[in-house]
């Protein structure tokens, strides 16, 4: 089924490229630049270490905070995108420890870590396009760019879904508030890759004629061999009032393996978002992570955990702070106390800085 998806995209993407030849000649003459750049500083009030070697234990198990009592770099991106008629290419570089954790799958090639995006697109006509190479995923509410996200440390469903695809996607626009994708690429977070497996990718969006309430539900998947993966993934953006929304993300992945029967995790996220003034806003989000088959490496415990981050945002032109609190609590004992000993919670502040171009 993987062969002939892969089989059909490729064949719709040379034949509009064979007879897409009276294109416009209109392009951009110079690629438009843009960039960000993060900074944090993050203390754990456990302040724990080992007990026997003396290391510090940073009570951390998401993504691109993994530090204690420390002024850090984030990450630095670029992003350069350049068209041509219905020809356009997209170049996004980031560097930084929070760069080389988006890329971790591909460790052996260094020069890979640098590389969030890279991808080209052909724009068959309005409503469809098609995309080639690597783009963030789909998949989840949160996104890698800590300037897009109104929380500074991100939550479990978006460290343990997938970070990025690799492959080829076709986008179709059903109406002015309606789409949806569908692509093969990639096993997922891989640039590159000896494995013949292939991953299925969908997406259909939608939302009201007032824009104020929008929703996506995205999905990745394989089949076939010795390992079968499914995860199911929906977002909802509302609205409320001009100065109060909601977000919702929920997810959950299957996993069946020949010698294992099929196991799940899943989780739950609602984001409340309050902005008084266009200078100041506040972000609530509670997070609801259930691990209790132990498929994700969360403490290297089955458990099941809640996490609640409250993240004020102050905002000076382009540049956000962020003086962030967040309780992680567990069903079991995966945290550590002052003493190295192992407990159910923890506590962390942040103080976290952002900055666009």
């Amino acid at each position: 089924m993987q062969n002939k998806i892969t089989a059909s995209l490729v064949s719709i993407f040379y034949f509009y490229a064979a007879f897409g030849q009276d294109d416009s000649t209109k392009s951009s003459l110079v690629p438009t630049i843009t960039g960000s750049v993060d900074v944090y500083y993050r203390y754990n009030f456990s302040n724990a270490k080992n007990p026997e070697s003396g290391e510090i234990i940073t009570n951390n198990y998401t993504s691109f905070t993994n530090a204690q009592n420390s002024f850090e770099l984030g990450m630095a991106s670029v992003q350069a995108t350049h068209s041509f008629g219905k020809a356009s290419a997209f170049i996004d570089l980031g560097f930084g420890r929070r760069a080389e954790e988006f890329s971790y799958a591909n460790a052996d090639h260094n020069t890979l870590f640098a590389v969030k995006q890279a991808y080209v697109n052909y724009a068959v006509s309005d409503k469809f396009k098609l995309t080639m190479g690597k783009w963030a995923t789909h998949v989840g509410y949160e996104l890698a760019d800590a300037f897009l996200n109104r929380n500074y440390s991100m939550d479990y469903m978006f460290s343990y879904g997938p970070f990025s695809h690799t492959g080829l996607k076709a986008d179709v626009s059903l109406s002015s508030k309606s789409a949806f994708m569908i692509g093969v690429a990639n096993p997922s977070d891989n640039v590159t890759t000896i494995s013949s497996r292939k991953y299925a990718l969908a997406q259909l969006s939608t939302g009201t004629i007032n824009d104020k309430v929008k929703a996506y539900l995205n999905y990745q998947g394989t089949y076939g061999g010795s390992y079968n993966l499914s995860q199911f993934d929906v977002v909802v953006n509302a609205a409320i009032t001009n100065t109060f929304s909601i977000g919702y993300n929920g997810t959950i992945q299957l996993v069946k393996t020949d010698s294992s029967d099929s196991n799940s995790w899943w989780g739950s996220a609602l984001y409340f978002n309050v902005d008084p003034t266009s200078n100041f806003g506040i972000t609530l989000r509670g997070e609801y992570i259930n691990n209790k088959n132990g498929i994700l490496s969360i403490g290297n415990i089955p458990t099941s955990i809640f996490d609640v981050t409250l993240s004020p945002n102050f905002k000076v032109g382009n540049l956000t702070i962020i003086p962030e609190l967040r309780l992680d609590a567990a069903k079991n004992n995966i945290f550590f106390d002052h003493d190295g000993k192992p407990v159910k919670s923890t506590f962390t502040a942040i103080l976290a800085a952002t900055y666009h171009f």
